[in-house]
């Protein structure tokens, strides 16, 4: 148990958290810090996982299964939060799903590895990724579902209610997909760097109400995940292009995360915080 109690009979609520990973890691960071955590995840089944890490203790802590791109599943969720706690410190909008669908995924490397090979050949890579030309409209209306409506979803409810206790602190967490140039996972793109836009507009609207609105982007980040959808080659590779020389961990996130939840952070607001080993200056 960390010492530093700066979460001290706060709640927080924390999408996507119920598998390993960084939602998970947040969801440890900010209860060791004293925080009583509403574990929020696709299925029920999944968010008691998450409950289950953290000692599963009921009545210190929450696990909800809610799909978050609903917005009434979303509504439903905030009133069972208030009703077991009766407030709402703390938002953290981590849910996400995988950058594309096993096949997208499967051509993304397969390309990247053909550009590597010619790039290697003859200093220019011809090939193309064309997702724009594969992405459907399932997959791309379930990613902006996911990460951007339901962050819009989550933050509408939160501040509704954080504005009857005239205080509140919002964590988004976007990507520096957002920032860069990502042919291959432009749905993935859109839909973070709507993050940030969402992000922008409530901390310019709520900052005198006392909620204060951040985001975390994140880098390549090592999580079970990422392994299943980038192979061996194509990890080296980002590795290597980072001033760090590694990927990061889901902990390292978290730790930027409880920076910007916490009274630490109390001046600030609509930042983006990069955590990615400094591979975008």
């Amino acid at each position: 148990m960390n010492s530093h109690q700066r979460f001290a009979g706060r709640v927080a609520l924390v999408t996507g958290a119920g598998t390993s990973g960084i939602g998970r890691a947040i969801c440890q960071r900010l209860a060791s810090e004293g925080a009583r955590i509403v574990v929020n995840d696709l299925r029920e089944e999944e968010a008691r996982q998450g409950l289950a890490a953290l000692g599963g203790v009921e009545g210190t802590h929450m696990a909800i299964g809610a799909d978050i791109a609903d917005s009434s599943a979303v509504e439903r969720m905030h009133a069972q939060v208030i009703e077991r706690f009766g407030r709402l410190d703390v938002l953290v909008n981590n849910a996400a799903i995988p950058e594309g669908r096993p096949g997208e995924i499967r051509h993304i490397n397969e390309a990247a590895e053909r550009m590597m090979g010619e790039f290697a050949e003859t200093g220019h890579a011809s090939t193309r990724f064309d997702m724009f030309l594969r992405i459907d409209d399932e997959s791309w209306q379930r990613m902006l579902g996911v990460v951007l409506a339901g962050a819009f979803y989550n933050m509408r409810a939160a501040i509704a209610r954080m504005l009857e206790r005239g205080r509140g602190a919002i964590v988004n967490i976007s990507s520096g997909a957002a920032l860069v140039a990502t042919p291959s996972l432009p749905h993935y793109a859109a839909a973070k760097a709507g993050v940030l836009a969402l992000t922008r507009a409530a901390a310019a609207d709520y900052g005198g109400a006392g909620i204060r609105v951040n985001a975390v982007l994140p880098g390549l980040i090592d999580t079970p995940a990422q392994r299943a959808g980038l192979n061996d080659t194509m990890r080296a590779v980002l590795a290597g292009q980072t001033p760090l020389g590694r990927l990061g961990r889901s902990e390292e996130i978290a730790a930027a995360v409880a920076f910007l939840a916490s009274d630490d952070a109390s001046y600030m607001t609509g930042q983006s915080l990069e955590v990615n080993g400094g591979v975008h200056m």
